[in-house]
C-alpha cells in the first residue's frame, strides 16, 4: 500500500524525471516541476472552459486545473490505495470533472479502462450512469455530482459509494508521488486499443496547432474528448468543452456564439 503523503502534512521528495504522465497533469503548465510552473504567467490563463447543460460557464486556469487534479490524485492514493497499474473505469460523460479524474488517474499511474467487460479496481459513476456501472462486481465505487452548484452527490448514494464532490475538497491541492509512472506503463485500455504513458502524446492525443484554443463537443464521448483535450494542452493551448444540449441550443446558433466569444481557433 502506497500513499502519496500524509494529508495536510509535509511533502515527500518526488523524482525529478516524473515520467510522461506528469506532463498531462501539468500540461497545463509545462514540466519539469509544478513549483516552476506555478510561477509562469501561463498558469493563470484559461486551460479548460466548460459550457454545461444549465447554461453554466466554468473556467479553469492552469493553476486551478492542476489543483483539482492534485486533489483527485491524493484522493485516489490516500483513500482508495491507487498506485501504478490500478485499473480505473470512468463511467461518466465528457465533462470537466471526468477530464480531471482521467488526468489524476494517469498522474498516479493508473490505467483508464474504457470497456465494461474488463475488471477494474475503481469505478466513477454519475447520476445518469447505467445501472450496471453503479453496481460493479468488485472494487471501489465513487459517485460524482456533475451539477454546477452541487457540493455533494444528488439524491441517494449508491450502496458503499464514496461521494466525490463532498470528499475530494479535503485533500491537499498539490501532489508528489513516491513512485512516478514510467513511460512504458499502461495508461489506457479498451477492447480495441491500448496506450502507454508515452503513447498518450504520440497516439492518443489529437494533434493541435501551437497555442490553439480548441472546441471540444462533449457529444463525441469521453474518449474523443480526452484525446482533443490532451492534444490542445500538449500544444500549450486551451480547450472549450461544450455539452450537447448547449451545442444544440437555438438551432446551433449558441455554438457559433461560443466560438466567437471564446475566440476558438481549432475544431
Amino acid at each position: 500500500m502506497r500513499h502519496a503523503r500524509a494529508r495536510g502534512t509535509g511533502h515527500t521528495p518526488a523524482d525529478a524525471a516524473q515520467g510522461a504522465v506528469v506532463q498531462w497533469a501539468h500540461a497545463i503548465h509545462d514540466p519539469p516541476s509544478a513549483a516552476a510552473a506555478a510561477r509562469r504567467p501561463a498558469c493563470l490563463l484559461p486551460r479548460l472552459t466548460w459550457y454545461g447543460p444549465d447554461g453554466e460557464r466554468i473556467e479553469l486556469s492552469g493553476r486551478v486545473l492542476e489543483n483539482w487534479v492534485a486533489k483527485t490524485s491524493n484522493f485516489l492514493t490516500e483513500e482508495l490505495d491507487a498506485e501504478i497499474g490500478t485499473r480505473v473505469r470512468i463511467a461518466l460523460p465528457a465533462h470537466w470533472k471526468s477530464a480531471v479524474i482521467a488526468l489524476a488517474a494517469w498522474q498516479v499511474g493508473a490505467v483508464v479502462v474504457d470497456d465494461s467487460g474488463i475488471p477494474v479496481d475503481v469505478t466513477f459513476v454519475g447520476p445518469d450512469s447505467a445501472a450496471g456501472d453503479a453496481a460493479p462486481s468488485g472494487g471501489a465505487l465513487v459517485a460524482v455530482a456533475l451539477g454546477a452548484l452541487e457540493m455533494g452527490y444528488p439524491g441517494q448514494l449508491p450502496a458503499g459509494a464514496y461521494d466525490y464532490a463532498a470528499t475530494v475538497r479535503q485533500f491537499a491541492d498539490s501532489y508528489e508521488p513516491f513512485d512516478a509512472p514510467a513511460e512504458d506503463n499502461a495508461a489506457y485500455e479498451s477492447g480495441s486499443e491500448s496506450f502507454s504513458q508515452a503513447e498518450l502524446s504520440s497516439g492518443f492525443a489529437a494533434p493541435a496547432a501551437a497555442g490553439a484554443r480548441v472546441l471540444v463537443p462533449a457529444r463525441e464521448g469521453l474518449r474523443a474528448s480526452l484525446s482533443r483535450l490532451l492534444g490542445a494542452w500538449a500544444a500549450d493551448g486551451s480547450a472549450v468543452l461544450v455539452h450537447a444540449q448547449t451545442e444544440e441550443a437555438e438551432d446551433g446558433r449558441a455554438l457559433e456564439r461560443i466560438r466567437q466569444t471564446e475566440k476558438v481557433t481549432g475544431a
